[in-house]
């Protein structure tokens, strides 16, 4: 009888370590996850960086050439 409990103890205690092993690959594998998609945000933010620096190099431009339009005077 005693030694059923013990069987049973040790069995639990190897099913423990056993998922022990298997969350930690599983942490380890969602942290390198988790890096990457920060490396990930990081270029996109690039990215929008460089794409607003030119929406405003173009909205730049566009609002010289309406000034310039507008100072053309219309002939009827």
């Amino acid at each position: 009888m005693e030694n059923t409990k013990f069987t049973e103890l040790e069995d639990k205690i190897k099913n423990i370590v056993s998922e022990q092993v298997f969350l930690k690959k599983q942490i380890s594998t969602l942290e390198e996850a988790l890096k990457n998609k920060e490396s990930e945000i990081a270029e996109y933010k690039g990215k929008l960086n460089v794409l607003d620096e030119e929406r405003n190099s173009v909205r730049t431009r566009v609002d010289s050439l309406l000034d310039l339009l507008a100072d053309i005077e219309v002939v009827k």
